[in-house]
């Protein structure tokens, strides 16, 4: 069977944003090798614009378009699904206040992170300016490219020194989504109701078993974000990506 995040990534992954914050799915998980096994690693996530655009979902019936002008997961003729697509509806909203999404677990010797899968299965993302619970803070109707960071606990002094090739960090293009306050695709509902365990009511038979797929990693150039102090960073190895459903 083919990787979770690369079936939602052919349809045009949706994830959902609420005030109140919504848990991902699917779950962002990776498998770390490379890393020294007794050396601390913090592991954390940010989310990045992919571009300067908002969106709306576009109806298609029947070759005519149909723009409704708000969210409605509700196609409004037969066979909409087919020709229906995102446009491009005007520039961005500022931009969310930035935030990232410390692993619960860090810091963690390089050993414990090596041992097992790692999910990010507590993130929640919200459309909420003024949350204060430390979810991450998305605009609806926008895309984002989720990323990446390894981070290794520097005991020495001068640790700042060595910041700039202390870390790294790793973006993988299956995982951008679409964050919406409904879903706009309906074969993104369905796709999520029959692989989404916590879906079970939605769907009859059981959940398909947990598959984790490796992907070669991205370095990418962008800056990391701002860290609360730590006496940290370090070097490590490039994880390989495991897709999978909690």
């Amino acid at each position: 069977m083919g990787s979770l995040w690369e079936e939602f990534n052919r349809l045009g992954t949706e994830m959902i944003v609420t005030k109140a914050g919504r848990r991902m799915f699917p779950t962002f998980q990776v498998k770390l090798s490379g890393l020294d096994p007794l050396a601390d690693y913090v592991l954390l996530m940010d989310f990045i614009p992919l571009d300067d655009k908002r969106y709306r979902w576009r109806w298609g019936c029947g070759g005519r378009g149909l723009d409704l002008g708000v969210l409605s997961p509700t196609p409004p003729c037969r066979y909409a699904f087919h020709s229906s697509s995102w446009l491009a509806a005007g520039r961005a909203e500022p931009a969310a206040p930035g935030r990232v999404h410390f692993h619960p677990d860090s810091p963690a010797k390089g050993a414990q992170w090596m041992r097992q899968i790692v999910s990010f299965d507590k993130l929640k993302l919200t459309n909420n300016l003024l949350d204060d619970n430390g979810h991450i803070i998305l605009n609806s109707m926008h895309r984002y490219q989720p990323r990446f960071h390894v981070v290794l606990v520097d005991p020495r002094r001068d640790s700042e020194r060595f910041a700039h090739q202390n870390f790294k960090s790793f973006s993988f293009p299956e995982t951008q989504f679409m964050a919406v306050t409904a879903y706009q695709n309906h074969r993104i509902t369905q796709l999520k109701i029959a692989s989404n365990p916590f879906a079970k009511g939605f769907r009859d038979g059981d959940p398909e078993p947990c598959v984790y797929v490796g992907a070669k990693p991205r370095t990418l150039p962008y800056p990391l974000p701002t860290f609360p102090p730590l006496s940290t960073y370090g070097t490590a190895a490039g994880p390989t990506f495991g897709y999978g459903q909690q």
